[in-house]
């Protein structure tokens, strides 16, 4: 029978390298500094370009076709990358880091390129697969490499430039997609990360050096990473072909679902038997534990679902621009960082129970806001409900951080930490995808409906309107939109709104189990006396 490791036993984890300060590094300080502007050009990449998408994707579903497929070029991305994170950082603690580094950052070059090249929406998913590999890589190696190369005294400062990364990434994404989707080509939002990626490597490849002894053995959860892929990827299947391809109670969609609960049980089995499982069973027996990444996967599932389906109702139903696609995503962006920031600010007068759940209500607001959404909603009431959604998110995020790592002892603050990144992945894979499959369902059936209905079709030619039945990405194709009534038009935008409004009712939804969630949460101001051991 296997036996589980204790924790001090267990590979280290990516914060526990980070904490870890029985090692001085030994290496001049200009090559230090050119190895860390190295890595934060990765870590820079990784991070913004889920965040790039958003106001590219209307653009490329019109170019490229497959509306119904939507939501799988954010899901593969974040899966993929969620479960690589942990892979590529038990890879370190094997191999050489400069090794494993050029890696990550190669397979993301090479799918970046072919994402860019993409002529159809299943070869841009299959790109956003590797590429979600790759920017998994990243982020586990960025973490790594910095504290290796960093004394302990300068290590807390070394760590706050990766976290200014994050919030550069916030502000540039979403302005710079839709600035190269308006002048250039939304194939560029790819191929920028070819000379970034290939500095990155150079600067790596000539400076770093491996200053850290490596473990002769890891344990890698194998079955956990196929058993949760699978079980996720089951769970994103049924909601994006039910009721379209594959009918709801039809014998395919049971086989679907019995698959899909097989591969659970076995995870669950897989992780409880795991000397180092990636999802780590026992901890969710603490409440804190529990009950914050339960909640951060809600609210993560909310706003990654509103990143992900708000561009298409600002483009399709509103008809703007990218660049205005952009600026919108912008808002939702500085909200979030601006809820961080606040919190940091208040917290201890405030409390971080309170903190999260004046947060969930905030996200509540913002997400009861966009019910009113309509095709005569302008742009300022858009930004404006972005913030609010955004601000509710930065407060809900950090909250539930500090309260899950208050929630364990200090040896385990790796795992802790690690967990609610996963968490918060996993909630906007998932929300993303069980989004995606409502709304592609309910705008395929209201097109449907448009197309029969002689009222609002008008004298437009029969062979124009055909085409929706079909292909329905021709909504957002100025081409498509220049060759029918305005009445047509408008009532086009408005069946994209009301399919859209699906997507805020199930935001909501889950914002509302959010508040539950929080208000779970343990009531400490202070961390834990345990978790100061």
């Amino acid at each position: 029978m296997k036996q589980h490791l204790s924790r001090s036993e267990a590979p280290q984890t990516i914060r526990e390298i980070v904490d870890s300060k029985d090692r001085e590094p030994i290496i001049d300080r200009k090559s230090r500094s050119l190895i860390i502007a190295a890595a934060l050009m990765a870590l820079f990449l990784g991070a913004m370009d889920a965040l790039i998408m958003s106001a590219a994707m209307p653009t490329i579903v019109a170019d490229l076709g497959k509306l119904h497929l939507y939501s799988w070029v954010y899901s593969a991305y974040f899966l993929s990358r969620a479960i690589f994170l942990p892979v590529f950082g038990k890879l370190a603690d094997l191999f050489n880091n400069k090794k494993i580094f050029l890696i990550s950052i190669g397979i993301f070059i090479v799918s970046s390129f072919a994402a860019g090249l993409s002529t159809n929406m299943t070869f841009l998913i299959i790109a956003r697969v590797f590429q979600g590999i790759g920017a998994g890589g990243n982020f586990a190696l960025v973490y790594i490499v910095l504290a290796d190369i960093s004394t302990p005294q300068e290590r807390a400062k070394t760590m706050s430039f990766a976290s200014s990364i994050w919030g550069i990434a916030s502000v540039l994404g979403p302005t710079l997609g839709g600035f190269i989707v308006t002048y250039f080509s939304w194939r560029w939002i790819f191929f920028i990360n070819i000379p970034l990626g290939l500095l990155s490597m150079a600067g790596l490849a000539f400076f770093l050096v491996e200053l850290r002894e490596k473990k002769k053995k890891v344990y890698l959860d194998f079955k956990g990473v196929i058993t949760l892929s699978t079980t996720i990827l089951g769970i994103l299947s049924i909601f994006l072909v039910g009721g379209r391809t594959i009918a709801w109670f039809s014998p395919q969609m049971a086989v679907l679902w019995g698959m899909t609960l097989l591969s659970g049980v076995g995870l669950y089995y897989s992780e409880k038997q795991a000397i180092d499982p990636i999802i780590p069973l026992e901890f969710f027996k603490n409440r804190g534990f529990s009950m914050g990444n339960v909640a951060v996967f809600l609210s993560s599932f909310s706003i990654f679902a509103l990143f992900a389906f708000a561009p298409l109702f600002i483009q399709g139903a509103l008809g703007r621009s990218p660049m205005q696609v952009g600026l919108a995503m912008l808002s939702l962006s500085l909200g979030w960082s601006m809820g961080s920031l606040v919190l940091g600010q208040v917290s201890n007068r405030l409390g971080i129970k309170r903190a999260a759940v004046l947060g969930s209500l905030l996200l509540i607001t913002g997400c009861l806001l966009t019910l009113r959404f309509s095709v005569n909603t302008t742009m300022v009431t858009c930004f404006v409900v972005f913030q609010v959604v955004g601000l509710g998110m930065g407060f809900v995020t950090l909250a539930t951080l500090v309260i899950v790592q208050n929630s364990v002892n200090i040896a385990d603050l790796g795992v802790a930490t690690s967990s609610n990144q996963f968490a918060r992945t996993l909630g906007g894979t998932v929300g993303v995808g069980i989004c995606g499959g409502f709304m592609t369902s309910s705008l395929a059936g209201a097109i449907d409906k448009l197309v029969a209905k002689e009222s609002v079709i008008n004298n437009t030619a029969d062979s124009v309107l055909t085409d929706l039945s079909t292909n329905f990405e021709a909504l957002l194709q100025p081409e498509f939109q220049s060759r029918i009534a305005q009445s047509t038009l408008t009532a086009i935008q408005e069946a994209i709104a009301g399919s859209v409004s699906i997507v805020f009712w199930i935001i909501l939804f889950a914002a509302f189990l959010c508040l539950v969630f929080c208000i779970l949460l343990p009531s400490t101001k202070e961390p834990e006396v345990k978790a100061l051991k």
